[in-house]
Parts: C-alpha cells; sequence; structure tokens
C-alpha cells in the first residue's frame, strides 16, 4: 500500500514537471513570434518574410475610432508597411527602436492570448493583447486589439 502511494505520487510530481517544461517551451515559442514577426518586423522595419511566418493570412487588427469599431487585415497592413520602408529604409537607432515587454502569455490547448507592452526610449507606447492559434507549422497571430497611451 505505502509503495503505491509514494509511486503515485513520484508519478504526479513528474508529469507536473514535464507539462510545466511543454508550457514554458510553448510561451517561448509564441514569444518569439510576437518578436520576430511583430516586434522586429512591423515595429522595426524588419523582413516582411519574417512578418508573413508570424501572421496568419486571416488576421486583423482591431480598433476603436470615433466610437465605431475598425479593422486592419494583414495584407493590408503590410503594404502600409512596405510602402513606409521604401519611403524611409533605414532602420530604426536604439533610441527610436521599439521594444517589448512581455506581461502575460496564457495558453489553453493551440490557443493563446499575450498581453505586451510596446516602449520606445522608455516613453510606453501602446499595450497590445495578441491572439494566436497553434497551426501544423507553429503558433501564428490572429488577432490584435490594443490601447494607444
Amino acid at each position: 500500500m505505502n509503495k503505491t502511494i509514494i509511486f503515485v505520487v513520484f508519478a504526479f510530481f513528474i508529469s507536473s514537471a514535464l507539462l510545466a517544461q511543454d508550457a514554458e517551451k510553448e510561451k517561448q515559442a509564441i514569444k518569439n513570434v510576437i518578436q520576430t514577426a511583430y516586434v522586429d518586423g512591423l515595429q522595426n522595419k524588419g523582413n516582411v518574410e519574417d512578418i508573413k511566418k508570424g501572421f496568419h493570412p486571416g488576421f486583423n487588427l482591431l480598433g476603436v475610432r470615433d466610437n465605431m469599431l475598425t479593422k486592419l487585415p494583414i495584407y493590408s497592413w503590410i503594404e502600409s508597411f512596405e510602402k513606409r520602408k521604401a519611403t524611409n529604409p533605414e532602420l530604426p537607432t536604439a533610441e527610436k527602436k521599439v521594444t517589448c515587454d512581455y506581461l502575460l502569455i496564457d495558453v489553453t490547448g493551440n490557443a493563446a492570448m499575450a498581453k505586451i507592452q510596446l516602449n520606445r526610449n522608455n516613453e510606453l507606447l501602446f499595450t497590445d493583447y495578441l491572439q494566436l492559434y497553434k497551426f501544423e507549422d507553429g503558433w501564428k497571430i490572429v488577432s490584435k486589439i490594443y490601447y494607444r497611451h
């Protein structure tokens, strides 16, 4: 009887540790997608292929303007990004570079939400809420809402 209880407790702790490792692995994968596609990509004039890789083609940026919901699909955002980059191709200097603080990443199965803050030169610009799904080829950002500070 005692050996059975010890085995069950031991198995519980081992499985809990493995689940915690998997959760941290998924959170790190999500951070990598956000950093590469969104922060380094869209915010800091990165590689458009990295942007496309991290955002689902059905992505929409949702906002509120004049008490009306606005929607910007990823293809329109990338088009605007490419025009700005063509007009001013220089990469941002260190003080003009956007940085990201990861406040919360919550994962349930293949769905996740990340709450992040974007800063430039120690000034808070946005609080973003990014929604992600995990597909066969990895995590993709599927939507965003935000608050402009």
